[in-house]
């Protein structure tokens, strides 16, 4: 029998950045142009130094190509004209890949391209750029050719140049090969019609061969997987994808190229390329009856059925050419996850069509080999007459067959039931084994009802005479499917698993012929916790997971210590200030967030002080301090209440200054949020400097502008904000150090968190860690006896991603909890109204009503001149007559609007607290007591007047704003924290068990190797999904133009009824 291989390899383009070698080679011992003639082809030594590329060109220009293969003859022929000439230092270069005869081609995609050194004969690579001589390869039949192509002028390159030289075959191949790189080299290529036509011209030259010339057939070979090739990587794949026949198309042409050089009777033909392996022999009807076609050392074959279950379809056939193809990957992709070999078997008969086969009585077994399967984990326990193993199984396919494999120790009969929901339900099948060696049990889907779910395994001693055995299980998951050309999807239909099947092979039996392909799945790892006490107890040999835990714990005890620590610190910065300068009649309130930046020593210890201006007016100067806690300190945000007596309008400016006191008075302030409690308008100040006598400009005021809307909303603003509050907030493991100074999620809970994810991680990492190992899985590097691989940043990533659920689940109770603010108890509230009141005295009476009186008049609006220095109560009484002036002006107002509604109330505050204190004045103070009476009769007038005014504009006021539900705020119950604790305890501690169970079925040697991969997947976690987390949020948020939410708390409430009682006590009225 003969057996004919030819293998192939198409011949990729390579660019790179320009080299300047450092040094140039040429073959100096053979003259320019020298050619030596070696059967039918011609091999010319260049010696002129080149790029590869530009070899190529060269060589492709005057009618060949660079060498590309070496059969054994034109090694000893190149070993004979180099023998004896001194040419050790030159090399040459030839095709990328070329092949020498009995080895595998030299596949390379890259910058690195080949050539070749003489004496002795040696292959090598280097980078493309390089430059030195080259090897040029002549058919001579192409030759004699060119000199008639050169009389005629030749047409531009394009896929149709294919199409017109279909008669001849050497200009055809030309043409495909330069289109070839075309396509390759040019952007949009292939087209979806140059990518059918080169398909059909292709075939159409492969059918009008008439003899089986091997250079020609390579040639077509080279044409069909380049084009492929291209097809499978262009760019637009994704949006113009290939038809489903491209594949079968390709393989039409291999059919026609077999059926010129393996149509001799029982004559094995076996084609090798690079998408797989071809096998084809033409047998008479009768022999093809349980023939085994492909290759048993390889494992991809096929065994046909008897005759007597083929005969009925090959009735009619005097010869029948069976095929086998096999390819390495799947030219379907889809839903199902095809792994290993595929394997396309076709019955052609003697008058050129295919003889379909279905619905045989006897089955056609297909073995599809899986090159890179993986050792299947290993179960030994140990079991007795009065314990039950219990397999448990993840059916996520219906259709998949489960083959379990139970190898005891002695002979034993054993009892395996296979249930559905729980192992105690009512079984579906059961199985009585006797067999030393051990058994498989093919669990079909047939039996398990086609029913996803948890079904289990379990397995006791049936012979009564024994009393315990050493099991040895493995089970994985298998199934076979085939390609329906009819619905262009792959399907079960006619196929089951056969049970010969290996993790490494896998054997499909089947009714039909088309396309088949496998799936395989290895069972996840299972641990039996019956022998939880069996486990535990060999802690004093495998202490390698215990250690680890325990070091994890302490860490963690002594963060929680510090967590505490800093927690009950930070809490009192987390208070809300009502600012002490407040007048407390004036209740038109704005809520200040000054953020100072992170910068070293940004913090001051300065005393700040603020002035808001807007369109209808200007705030007094206000110290923003807290006599309770330490404000701007490096990175807090520090919230004031300010109040004012009247609306100040649309903000325009912000002054900021500070009185370069204390022991670092430089402030780097970042910016400053300013909302109206009333309107809910925001405003921006976004200053990002230093206040520094020493730093920058050396200022210690300056005033700030509000930012535009369109500085607001910049890509930049939003980006920054958001990835700096992200990596603070939403980063669980660095916001541990500084996280946002407001958030009720505190360092405590965060640390917890941490350690709760630390323990979920460690236990999904060593449930799905040992896998059967990859001997295949490629190093990404090793130091000495470390060795990381591609394996294991799989299991890495796999146990990061399983992360996500329990993370978002726990840390969004503790963050969105709300806070759970204590206001003042009843008895000190009661001690605060019951407080003696301060001494009045004229001075007092004279200084407050000047006060109330100055701030009116600071507002442009109210159009009242300022007054002199109130010295005595005469001139208590003209600036009485002033206010009664502007208070009739007020009633006169037709309009109102919310100025004159806080412009009355203020009067009226300050007015009832002067009639309070001349309550508490006599005669005696005044200079004469018809004086006295008539200040205390103008004020009774006046406080009347004022609150009839103010009564007045409140009801013909518009409304004020409601203020909008933030929906993106919804806040859970302050006792969901002790949800979110029994959570994080619970998780923690199942973790924790099982963690400890896997360690000790592991055994010490692998334990220790788990901690890699624990290692990377923590790595993952922190530095590479953790950031990405937070840059993703941020960009999502700066590209929708979104900024960060103002703050807002209950607190603000809190506070806001806490200037209320100062102005109740001030007034001495509950409402005004």
């Amino acid at each position: 029998m003969t057996f004919l291989l030819l293998s192939s390899a198409f011949l990729w383009m390579s660019f790179g950045l320009p080299f300047v070698p450092e040094f140039s080679e040429a073959c100096l011992d053979f003259q320019i142009g020298c050619s030596y003639k070696f059967r039918n082809i011609s091999i010319e030594f260049v010696s002129s130094v080149k790029t590869w590329s530009q070899a190529r060109n060269t060589c492709m220009e005057n009618g060949g190509q660079l060498l590309g293969v070496l059969t054994n003859p034109m090694i000893i022929f190149l070993d004979e004209i180099s023998r004896g000439k001194d040419i050790n230092q030159f090399s040459w270069w030839v095709e990328k890949q070329i092949q020498k005869e009995g080895h595998k081609p030299i596949i390379k995609i890259g910058d690195s391209c080949t050539y070749l050194r003489l004496n002795p004969l040696q292959v090598l690579m280097s980078d493309c750029n390089q430059t030195r001589g080259f090897l040029c390869s002549h058919d001579i039949a192409l030759t004699k050719k060119n000199t008639l192509l050169a009389q005629h002028p030749r047409p531009k390159r394009s896929v149709e140049g294919m199409g017109a030289n279909l008669n001849d075959i050497d200009i055809f191949l030309e043409e495909a090969m330069s289109e070839l790189r075309r396509v390759e080299t040019t952007g949009g290529e292939p087209t979806n019609n140059v990518r059918d036509n080169f398909i059909k011209y292709l075939l159409e030259a492969t059918q009008n061969l008439k003899s089986n010339n091997e250079t020609i057939i390579s040639h077509i070979i080279n044409c069909s997987i380049g084009i492929l090739h291209l097809s499978l990587t262009k760019c637009d794949l994704d949006r113009n994808p290939n038809p489903l026949s491209l594949f079968e198309s390709i393989l039409e042409i291999f059919w026609e190229i077999s059926l010129l050089l393996g149509t001799d009777l029982k004559e094995l033909f076996v084609l090798k390329h690079p998408l797989g392996t071809l096998y084809q022999i033409t047998l008479i009807p009768e022999d093809i009856g349980n023939f085994t076609l492909g290759s048993v050392e390889d494992g991809e074959r096929v065994k046909f059925p008897s005759f007597s279950a083929l005969a009925p379809h090959l009735q009619g056939y005097s010869k029948i050419i069976a095929q086998l193809a096999t390819f390495a990957y799947n030219p379907h992709p889809a839903d199902e996850s095809i792994s290993g070999v595929l394997s396309n078997v076709v019955l052609r008969g003697d008058n050129g069509f295919n003889i379909r086969l279905t619905n045989l009585p006897e089955r056609i077994q297909i073995y599809l080999p899986r090159p890179n399967a993986t050792e299947l984990l290993n179960n030994t326990f140990q079991l007795t007459r009065e314990e039950q193993s219990v397999t448990t199984m993840n059916i996520t396919d219906p259709e998949m067959t489960v083959i379990f494999s139970v190898e005891p120790n002695t002979n034993v009969s054993l009892k395996l039931t296979l249930s559905h929901g729980s192992p105690d339900s009512m079984p579906a099948n059961t199985v009585i084994w006797n067999d030393t060696v051990g058994s498989r049990w093919l669990i079909t889907p047939e039996m398990m009802r086609h029913t996803p779910g948890s079904w289990f395994v379990t397995t006791t001693i049936y012979d009564s005479e024994t009393q315990n055995v050493t099991l040895r299980v493995t089970s994985f998951m298998n199934k076979c499917l085939f390609w329906n050309t009819e619905k262009n999807k792959w399907s079960t239909d006619g196929c089951m698993v056969g049970e010969d099947s290996t993790p490494e092979l896998t054997q499909c039996l089947c009714n039909h012929l088309t396309l088949f392909g496998s799936s395989f799945f290895v069972m996840p790892n299972y641990v039996d916790i019956s022998r939880t006490a069996e486990l535990f107890a060999t802690v004093n040999r495998n202490y390698v997971v215990l250690a680890l835990l325990c070091v994890f714990f302490g860490l963690y005890l002594l963060t929680l210590l510090w967590a505490c620590y800093a927690d009950r610190r930070a809490q009192k910065g987390r208070k809300m200030t009502l600012l002490e300068d407040n007048h407390p009649g004036a209740l038109y309130n704005y809520l200040i967030s000054v953020q100072t930046g992170h910068r070293k020593n940004a913090g001051t210890s300065a005393i700040v002080t603020v002035t808001l201006s807007g369109s209808e007016g200007e705030s007094s100067l206000h110290d923003l301090t807290d006599p309770d806690k330490k404000v701007f300190m490096r990175g807090n945000v520090d919230m004031f209440i300010l109040a004012t007596p009247f609306p100040l309008g649309d903000l325009q400016t912000l002054r900021l200054q500070h009185d370069n006191s204390g022991s670092h008075p430089a402030w780097y302030i970042n910016k400053v949020v300013v909302q109206d409690l009333q309107t809910h308008r925001v405003w921006h100040f976004l200053c990002n400097c230093w206040l520094s006598a020493e730093k920058d400009a050396g200022i210690t005021k300056k005033t700030f502008n509000a930012a535009k809307t369109h500085e607001i909303a910049s890509f930049r603003n939003i980006f920054q904000s958001r990835t700096w509050t992200g990596f603070r907030d939403e980063h669980i493991w660095v916001s541990i150090m500084d996280p946002p100074s407001r958030s009720p999620f505190t360092r405590a809970q965060r640390v917890s968190c941490c350690m709760c994810l630390l323990l979920c991680t460690m236990a999904i990492n060593i449930a799905f860690w040992n896998l059967p190992e990859d001997k295949n899985a490629a190093v990404l590097f090793s130091i000495g006896s470390f060795k990381l691989t591609w394996q294991e940043i799989i299991v890495g990533i796999q146990s990061g991603l399983l992360m996500f659920p329990i993370n978002i689940l726990i840390i969004t109770i503790f963050r969105s909890i709300r806070p759970r603010i204590v206001s003042k108890s009843k008895k000190e509230d009661k001690e605060k109204a019951n407080a003696q009141p301060s001494v009045v005295t004229v001075p007092t009476l004279l200084r407050d009503a000047e006060e109330v009186i100055s701030l009116t008049c600071n507002f442009k609006r109210n159009q009242m001149s300022e007054i002199p220095h109130l010295e005595t109560t005469a001139d208590l009484l003209a600036a009485l007559d002033k206010l009664h002036v502007l208070i009739q002006n007020i009633q006169g107002e037709i309009e109102s609007d919310p100025h004159w509604v806080h412009c009355s109330r203020f009067l009226l505050a300050g007015l009832c607290h002067l009639l309070l204190g001349l309550h508490q004045l006599d005669e005696k103070h005044f200079s004469s007591s018809q004086e006295h009476q008539q200040i205390l009769a103008l004020t009774n007038l006046l406080v009347s007047k004022s609150e009839m005014v103010f009564s007045s504009h409140l009801t013909n006021c518009p409304p004020p704003v409601k203020k909008k539900k933030n929906s993106a705020c919804c806040w859970l119950p302050w006792w969901c924290v002790f949800l979110g604790w029994f959570l994080l305890v619970s998780i923690s501690g199942v973790s924790t068990f099982f963690t400890l169970l896997y360690g000790f079925q592991y055994g010490k040697e692998k334990s220790i190797k788990w901690v890699l991969s624990l290692g990377l997947s923590l790595f993952q976690s922190i530095f590479i999904l953790q950031p990405l987390k937070v840059i993703g949020i941020a960009v999502f948020f700066a590209l929708l133009l979104k900024p960060v939410a103002v703050e807002e708390s209950e607190e603000v409430e809190l506070v806001l009824k806490e200037q209320q009682n100062k102005c109740k006590l001030y007034t001495g009225r509950e409402t005004l």
